[in-house]
């Protein structure tokens, strides 16, 4: 989205090519048996997407952004035919309800320590989104507990002040 933003034709052609797929994925399991308006769905959200974006802000992760556009959307189709879901899909749209968002965050944590330093990162997905102990990412990565327990201190500054927008 940034390169798109800057003016970048191939980079925007990029982003929208990959959101095609993940918005199919995003209303698909919302709107099953309903193909024709899955389709409706994502032509209305890459159209929503590529007029608002100007009002996407750049210091904060792309997903929920798009994802919130979608959302916004499918309310919208919704409203327009008072489409109604069985309670017994109840249960079946609030579990798939986190999956994206998941998937999302997860792109956007790999993302945010992408900005990070090699050591600094892996110490941080060892350690914090594997769970291993300070021991076993050391033993892993071949560093020091000490060096572990740095990365991880100094990486997480370094996060908290990207998100922040103070870096």
């Amino acid at each position: 989205m940034h390169g798109g933003l800057d003016g970048d034709a191939v980079a925007y052609a990029a982003l929208l090519s990959a959101l095609v797929p993940m918005l199919r994925s995003f209303f698909g399991s919302r709107m099953r048996g309903v193909p024709d308006d899955v389709e409706d769905l994502v032509q209305e959200t890459m159209m929503a997407i590529h007029t608002r974006r100007g009002t996407y802000d750049r210091d904060r992760p792309f997903a929920p952004w798009a994802y919130a556009v979608a959302r916004y959307k499918m309310i919208d189709h919704f409203r327009r035919g008072r489409v109604t879901v069985p309670i017994e899909d109840l249960e079946h749209i609030l579990v798939s309800e986190g999956f994206e968002d998941a998937a999302s965050a997860r792109l956007d944590m790999d993302s945010l320590l992408d900005g990070l330093s090699p050591k600094q990162a892996q110490a941080i997905r060892a350690t914090k989104l594997e769970g291993l102990s300070v021991a076993e990412a050391a033993t892993r990565a071949g560093m020091g507990e000490s060096d572990v327990k740095i990365s991880v201190h100094r990486g997480l500054i370094a996060l908290a002040k990207r998100v922040r927008g103070s870096s």
